[in-house]
């Protein structure tokens, strides 16, 4: 697998920084590329709550089944694909009521053979972009969401 580490700091307080993350209705808001963030189970938050993804990336659209495995209130997050795209994301939270920090680490693995490195062509150069816009994008939707 692929891995990717991010690290970022903001001066919303923890608490507000996890709810909007754990709000999947936000995700498009924020997430480079992702189209669409569904639950397809009652449950919307937590472990054992699901969702269907679709993340554009060039001009390939990657779709995912994504299972909520570990949950901490305003600590940690981790989904982990169940389908589609083989990718899990850890997200973590820290800090202070002044300062947050916040980590996010995605894994994943393409399909081998000749699609898996067409596609890899089209994944790798893009995520460093993606994580600055994602880190920007989630600032932004904090803020106007009046989390600041």
């Amino acid at each position: 697998m692929t891995k990717v580490r991010h690290e970022a700091k903001t001066q919303v307080p923890r608490e507000r920084v996890f709810a909007y993350v754990d709000d999947y209705r936000s995700v498009p808001d924020w997430m480079f590329g992702v189209s669409r963030f569904e639950p397809v189970t009652e449950k919307t938050s937590g472990v054992g709550s699901v969702f269907d993804a679709s993340m554009k990336l060039g001009p390939k659209t990657l779709h995912t089944t994504l299972k909520c495995t570990e949950w901490v209130r305003e600590e940690k997050i981790v989904l982990e694909s169940v389908d589609g795209l083989d990718v899990s994301c850890i997200w973590s939270f820290a800090g202070s009521a002044e300062e947050t920090r916040v980590v996010v680490e995605v894994d994943y693995r393409l399909p081998g053979g000749l699609a898996g490195r067409a596609l890899g062509a089209i994944v790798e150069p893009a995520i460093a972009g993606a994580i600055k816009h994602t880190e920007s994008e989630l600032i932004k939707g904090l803020t106007a969401a009046g989390a600041a």
